[in-house]
């Protein structure tokens, strides 16, 4: 088995590789289904993405927030993402570096699964929202299909000398979820990406990949499916 890579090292190395497929197939219908979340609270506020990378979901938020900002811990992602003109800012989960009640929203994406002190990181979301904040903090489901075949899978290489297993990962349910958060986050509701895809390379049949796009969309939204998504997105709201 790989050594562990700290996760800045890890994600520099990852950037120049990042985007290589990202633009089609089953990566931009993650994308395409993680916007549409996001797009549903971020709307004329000022929003935060926590774990921004080189900015796919930033790019498509920011036009329509009436701030919107992103942070990363690697500046080889954020290289990336300055070059389209995106604001954003290094810095880590477990210590956003904003004030206090900074942000009527927040989103993150494919990261929170990487980060160990994961209870330090739902406190620092909590500061920086203001009174009646919302957010939406993804997890990897341990409840999936996504989970069954990563067991078993092996690594994928994420450059030239880099795999995934080379990066802490820790997969979740909702009750563990629920246990991280502090006293005045709440969970509102749950979305589930990535319900009925057994592999990334469904997609790349036509035929199967606008079903599954299609099955993909409806799962999200549905109380008896979101729960069992690879990706399972917490709804959560700050007290008000």
């Amino acid at each position: 088995m790989s050594a562990r890579k700290d996760n800045r090292s890890y994600y520099d190395d990852f950037a120049a590789w990042y985007e290589n497929e990202r633009h089609h197939g089953y990566h931009a219908m993650l994308d395409r289904l993680q916007v549409e979340i996001a797009t549903s609270f971020c709307r004329d506020r000022e929003v935060l993405e926590i774990g921004c990378g080189t900015g796919m979901i930033l790019k498509d938020i920011a036009p329509i927030a009436r701030r919107a900002v992103g942070i990363d811990i690697s500046p080889g992602m954020l290289e990336k993402a300055r070059a389209r003109g995106l604001d954003v800012v290094e810095g880590s989960a477990t210590a956003l570096p904003f004030a206090d009640e900074s942000f009527d929203a927040a989103y993150s994406f494919k990261v929170l699964a990487h980060v160990e002190d994961i209870r330090t990181a739902m406190s620092e979301v909590s500061r920086v929202l203001r009174p009646g904040g919302v957010a939406a903090l993804e997890f990897y489901n341990k409840r999936s299909i996504r989970y069954a075949i990563k067991r078993f899978k092996r690594p994928n290489k994420v450059s030239e000398k880099t795999n995934d297993h080379e990066v802490y990962t820790r997969y979740d349910d909702l009750n563990d979820v629920k246990s991280y958060l502090p006293p005045a986050l709440s969970v509102e509701g749950v979305r589930g990406v990535r319900v009925f895809t057994p592999f990334a390379q469904a997609h790349q049949v036509p035929g199967v990949r606008h079903v599954l796009t299609a099955a993909e969309r409806w799962a999200r939204d549905q109380p008896l499916t979101a729960g069992f998504g690879g990706f399972l997105v917490a709804l959560v709201r700050k007290a008000g």
